[in-house]
């Protein structure tokens, strides 16, 4: 493979604490139940207004949703200075023999400090996040367009993420997928879509360095 397009959150950035945390305060404007990290990896989805459909027994409108969305990345951005990279984030950059580039659901405009903030902008030959004011849907087209940026076909890179979506996004532009058990989803439901699942982001190269 040619190229390696890494995810951000629950990937290179250790956020799952943090995720959970500001799910909860989500959850508690609406008046919804707290969850735990293994509910929440066992039971998110996108897009985002399904889990929250799912978590408080109901449907969930546009309206609703903003209010959970604004909530969230409210209680979010107030932690993230606190955010680290994964143990292993700047080794498994250093191992990849190709060009590389970011993709995260997260908004734009904070991504691109974060990732500054953290010492690997330098490494990557393009960031992207999320453009659109309110997020919550399916990474497949913002893929699309990323690998459209960079002159790259699908078939001529791979994936690391820690989520389904980050694999429903892969095969929508015919790319290779190793899934990351150390971030958002549970294991067992990275290791039932029969895709390479890795313990560490080190591990990860080394299955897409073989793809």
């Amino acid at each position: 493979m040619a190229h390696l397009v890494w995810d951000w959150n629950g990937t290179l950035l250790d956020d799952l604490t943090l995720v959970v945390a500001a799910t909860n305060a989500s959850l508690a404007s609406v008046g919804g139940p707290t969850v735990t990290a293994d509910e929440h990896r066992r039971d998110f989805r996108r897009p985002i207004s399904g889990y929250y459909a799912h978590v408080l027994g109901r449907p969930v409108d546009a309206d609703e949703f903003e209010t959970l969305d604004r909530a969230f990345h409210d209680a979010y951005r107030a932690g993230l200075p606190g955010c680290r990279l994964a143990l292993d984030a700047l080794e498994a950059i250093a191992a990849w023999r190709g060009s590389q580039s970011l993709l995260s659901m997260f908004f734009h405009h904070e991504l691109v400090p974060a990732v500054t903030r953290h010492g690997l902008r330098d490494h990557l030959d393009r960031v992207d996040g999320l453009r659109d004011p309110t997020g919550g849907g399916a990474k497949a087209p913002h893929l699309l367009a990323h690998l459209a940026a960079l002159d790259v076909r699908g078939s001529d890179c791979v994936l690391i993420g820690d989520s389904i979506d980050d694999a429903d996004a892969a095969a929508a532009v015919g790319a290779r997928i190793v899934l990351y058990r150390g971030g958002i989803t549970d294991e067992a439901r990275l290791r039932a879509t029969g895709l390479p699942v890795a313990a560490t982001l080190v591990e990860a190269v080394e299955y897409a360095l073989a793809a």
